[in-house]
């Protein structure tokens, strides 16, 4: 499967804003966006380009850029959730922000099982997830309201998830979600709306309609 396995904090850097891909470090002063880092390989040539005036279509690509490479995407896959969005009742933005939010490894991310969507990506692909008691592997996976998900036994003891956990009671959880960290158990409570999604709030999905729709 194909991956993205280059600097995770240069991809933050290159959209100037923070995409939470290394968990804690993104959340602490070592975060290259805290110290007001620019863009990677930046010298006189790069600012000079960035006088410039910015065309619609590098804005499009940049918010298409950015959400993509927020939930650990590649271009395909990103595409073919843009293509169900399309096809689904209502606006096509919203509707593939909310598919994207109802990602497994998302969701396991937002229970606070994993420190980021990478990691929890890796706990989806390792067997280390259920879904309604049944292990699921495969990150891309959609859930429904009143689906429950939980860690395996044979992976609860493992030391990042019990850390990851300590976020919960620093910053509670969804309103769309319940958690049970003592049994690592979860329950999704609702479908989120988009206007749900606080992180998001500066997102402009409708950029990445304009752009996948020229």
């Amino acid at each position: 499967m194909a991956r993205n396995i280059g600097p995770q904090c240069r991809l933050c850097r290159q959209e100037e804003v923070k995409l939470f891909l290394k968990g804690d470090r993104c959340k602490s002063d070592k975060c290259p966006i805290t110290k007001r880092r620019g863009k990677p390989g930046e010298g006189l040539r790069g600012l000079r380009l960035r006088n410039k005036k910015a065309s619609d279509y590098s804005f499009q690509l940049r918010e298409k850029q950015k959400v993509k490479r927020m939930y650990g995407m590649l271009e395909k896959q990103f595409r073919i959730f843009f293509t169900r969005a399309q096809r689904l009742k209502g606006v096509t933005g919203e509707n593939l922000i909310v598919m994207l939010e109802r990602r497994l490894d998302n969701m396991v991310y937002r229970m606070h099982f994993a420190p980021s969507r990478k990691a929890a990506r890796q706990l989806v692909l390792h067997g280390h997830v259920r879904v309604n008691g049944k292990k699921v592997g495969i990150a891309s996976y959609l859930v429904r309201e009143g689906d429950e998900i939980d860690i395996r036994e044979p992976a609860k003891k493992i030391v990042a998830i019990k850390d990851s956990l300590k976020e919960l009671s620093r910053s509670g959880v969804s309103p769309w979600l319940e958690v049970d960290p003592d049994r690592l158990w979860g329950k999704v409570r609702g479908v989120p709306r988009r206007a749900d999604i606080p992180d998001l709030a500066d997102i402009r999905e409708q950029l990445i309609v304009e752009l996948y729709s020229k």
